[in-house]
């Protein structure tokens, strides 16, 4: 897809697989059967997922509001916007090469499936020297990761592989960013006064890294490793007298940042800390004086 500086062309965007937009907006379906994927609506707070998208037709309906649609019709209702402010502003530079659907015959929609084939230390310099590049301490990395060796369509491929607690994998390397089912959340449970909650793997261990020569045994950490999963997670952290979040300063990022603050004053906002970035890693990628405002981290 080659995106101008005016946006995409409404053909192109009419052309945008919903199902992994909303997986770029940071959203993951509850529950897949054939076709239809339900997600815990993204336009409103709900606990039973009632949003739904066809796959086949690339139409979505949300239950709820008795509302449905294209994807078009989505984003001006997701981003209260006008229709050519959806194209031009909101559409413009996403990386959804892989987004473009065609007409699929039945073997052309079975999915690929992601087989983790093998899990052992990590050791490979191409990702060590990934990792470095990412300002992320190689002792946390080796403390939290592992490298995982993984089959797609019967290609192998390896990449940084992050558990999730149902045994699960995040995987990640310089080309390629992907999950192994089952996909979930990832907890460390150290006491019950606060946690610290965090969107993806990286901007933890960029937490960790920067944390590491104060280290503090009593935190307790959630990595929800998809937006999808907060209000799943919600139990684990109403366990804790203090929840901390370091979410991304993005649109998703904000709004479940906000719906997380209004269930009850033990939730706090974290994000200023990195206001001038999207999330904790690209702060202390391109902050200078990431090393001395991380004396700053407050909990």
């Amino acid at each position: 897809m080659d995106f101008s500086e005016k946006g995409p062309s409404l053909e192109e965007v009419k052309a945008m697989d919903m199902v992994s937009y909303l997986s770029v907006l940071g959203y993951e379906p509850s529950k897949i059967s054939n076709d239809e994927y339900w997600y815990l609506s993204p336009l409103r707070n709900e606990r039973t997922a009632s949003f739904k998208i066809n796959r086949s037709i690339n139409r979505w309906y949300d239950h709820g509001m008795g509302k449905g649609g294209s994807l078009i019709d989505f984003g001006m209702q997701y981003f209260n916007c006008s229709f050519g402010d959806f194209l031009i502003g909101h559409c413009r530079n996403i990386p959804l090469q892989h987004s473009i659907i065609a007409f699929r015959n039945s073997s052309e929609k079975k999915q690929s499936k992601i087989i983790i084939l093998k899990e052992e230390p990590l050791q490979s310099p191409a990702l060590l020297q990934y990792l470095k590049q990412r300002k992320i301490s190689l002792r946390i990395a080796h403390e939290y990761c592992s490298e995982v060796s993984y089959g797609i369509n019967d290609h192998r491929y390896y990449g940084i592989g992050f558990k999730n607690d149902l045994g699960g994998f995040e995987i990640r390397n310089p080309y390629f960013k992907a999950s192994s089912s089952p996909k979930g959340i990832t907890t460390c449970q150290n006491n019950d006064k606060k946690v610290l909650v965090f969107e993806g793997f990286m901007d933890f261990l960029s937490y960790k890294s920067i944390r590491d020569q104060f280290r503090n045994k009593n935190e307790s950490f959630l990595v929800l490793n998809s937006l999808s999963f907060l209000e799943k997670a919600r139990p684990f952290m109403e366990k804790h007298q203090t929840v901390s979040l370091y979410l991304d300063r993005d649109q998703p990022g904000k709004k479940l940042t906000q719906m997380a603050l209004n269930w009850g004053n033990k939730y706090k906002d974290q994000s200023s800390l990195y206001k001038d970035y999207k999330d904790v890693n690209e702060w202390i990628v391109k902050s200078k004086t990431h090393e001395k405002l991380g004396r700053g981290l407050k909990p």
